[in-house]
Formats: structure tokens, sequence, C-alpha cells
């Protein structure tokens, strides 16, 4: 049975850059997720300053009318 399965989720810890399971989570204080596969969670980093960048012209954006 393949290790992602639809009850797998994964985390990224921001304090040591590495994804993590279910089964050996950390604090929540470094924790990003969960996500549903092992790569979105290696990618947690970029996705969220994509969305921090998106969501910033969108404010800009809807502040100019």
């Amino acid at each position: 049975m393949s290790e992602e399965n639809s009850t797998t989720q994964y985390w990224f810890n921001t304090k040591t850059g590495q994804v993590e399971t279910s089964g050996e989570k950390s604090s929540w204080t470094h924790l990003m997720g969960p996500y549903p596969t092992r790569e979105e969670a290696a990618q947690a980093l970029d996705t969220a300053s994509r969305r921090t960048e998106d969501w910033e012209t969108e404010d800009e954006e809807w502040r100019r009318g």
C-alpha cells in the first residue's frame, strides 16, 4: 500500500524544514498544514508566499476601487 493514501495528512515543520505525518507530528507552533500530499507540504512556504502576494494585490486593487 502506498504511503500517501486518503487518510494520511502531512505538515511542514517551519523550524526543521521537514515534512511530518500524523504519527510523527511536532508541536503545532511550528507546523503548517495539513496537506494531502508530502509534495504539497514540502512547498508550504512557497504556497503561503504566493497567497500573501495575491491577497496584497487584491487588497490594493480593492482600495483603489
